[in-house]
């Protein structure tokens, strides 16, 4: 099939499923899930897909949530990936659903022409972004062999090639002091609770001397039972941040000077646990953005560098994705620009008109990128090329050793 004929043929498929998909996505919408408890979504997107005869894995390597499905018989395999997971407290404020969706269409609109173009496409349901690493967990489950680049869309308040993504690792941190009456005996107490306090001080005061790309975000999630008891447990939980995974490595250390200073200041015993994931900084790959950026551009969309956007800064374990093939992670506009990412407002656009039209025209340009990548060999070189040179193909920084 030749490219241009291709291109029209998934844009069709995309049309032709248009009432569906963005259905799909308000349905997600509306039944907002947390991380490794997405099981309606899993349920619907994969329901879906066995309907358009595509052969599917369920709790998909070796988790529940998870799923995969692949369509063609030769050459170079593709994956789409989609995300599903919310938020607690503000639901699809990300805009998963859209994810979802439009990765589902992109999927099912290149399968119907996979054979034609002699490619293959493979769709992969990844549980968990928001804090559990479900895609570092299929990585090490080899969801990535054999494949040769991989992509997802995501939206924002603004079309970008991608965004900033840097490494990021999550610490939980439990203090143990010793409880006694606050009033009559509170020389006897070990005060957990100020243990804590005086550790996010401390993580206060070092967030004046660390670079200006690295970030530390931290939230008490225990803090004592009743005033007049001191605190003999206390909790808080704790984000890193930076922009490789060498120089979290460096950070997470100062991170834990100032915890376990607040511990040997009150004669509190801290337990800190790191999360078993690391995510990785996100490396865009530029050949597969441009094909991306002209077939974004065919549907009224300018998708800009992301270096216009220097303040957009997150973290996405499709950062490891990208650190074992050549990836992009597009963002594309569903909200007016300046309305952020996980906020009540952000919500009420991904899950309305600028959700829909996201999925259509997300579902359309990343299928057409897929067909780039099948019919024009010269663009897989590039950009197997430019991963190589990167310094692709290499550890994904984590440091999980089981699934959850």
């Amino acid at each position: 099939m030749e490219i241009n004929q291709a291109k029209s043929a998934v844009a069709a498929a995309v049309a032709a499923r248009s009432e569906l998909l963005t259905g799909l996505s308000r349905d997600l919408f509306e039944h907002p899930e947390l991380c490794f408890e997405e099981f309606h979504a899993h349920d619907v997107l994969t329901d879906l897909l066995a309907s358009e005869g595509m052969e599917v894995e369920r709790s998909a390597h070796g988790l529940d949530t998870a799923f995969r499905a692949q369509a063609g018989r030769d050459g170079p395999l593709v994956a789409v990936l989609c995300e599903y997971d919310a938020l607690p407290g503000l639901g699809h404020a990300c805009g998963h659903n859209v994810i979802a969706a439009a990765g589902i269409g992109a999927g099912m609109a290149a399968a119907s022409v996979a054979e034609a173009c002699g490619g293959r496409v493979l769709i992969l349901g990844t549980p968990a972004e928001e804090g559990g690493g479900g895609k570092e967990y299929m990585i090490r489950d080899g969801a990535l062999a054999g494949v040769d680049a991989a992509m997802m869309v995501h939206p924002a308040d603004q079309d970008l090639d991608g965004f900033w993504a840097i490494a990021i690792q999550e610490v939980n941190v439990t203090f143990t002091g010793r409880a006694a009456h606050a009033a009559a005996a509170p020389q006897f107490g070990l005060n957990a609770l100020d243990a804590a306090v005086l550790s996010y001080q401390g993580i206060a005061a070092l967030r004046q001397h660390i670079g200006s790309s690295e970030r530390i975000h931290a939230i008490f999630t225990d803090g004592g039972q009743k005033p007049n008891v001191v605190p003999e447990r206390a909790a808080m939980q704790c984000y890193v941040r930076s922009p490789t995974v060498g120089s979290l490595e460096v950070l997470k250390e100062r991170v834990t000077a100032c915890i376990e200073a607040g511990a040997m200041a009150t004669g509190c015993r801290p337990s800190i646990e790191w999360a078993e994931v690391t995510y990785s900084d996100l490396q865009t790959n530029r050949a597969m953005s441009e094909a991306y950026a002209v077939n974004a551009g065919e549907l009224g969309r300018t998708v800009r560098p992301r270096e216009e956007a220097p303040d957009f800064m997150g973290s996405t374990d499709m950062g490891n994705v990208s650190h074992h093939v050549p990836s992009i992670h597009p963002m594309i506009k569903v909200a007016p620009e300046g309305i952020a990412i996980h906020t009540h407002e952000f919500a009420t656009h991904a899950g309305g008109m600028g959700g829909d039209r996201a999925v259509l025209d997300g579902a359309i340009a990343m299928a057409q990128t897929v067909v780039d990548l099948w019919l024009r060999p010269e663009l897989l070189r590039s950009a197997t090329a430019e991963f190589t040179a990167v310094g692709g193909a290499g550890s994904s920084g984590s440091t999980a050793r089981s699934r959850p």
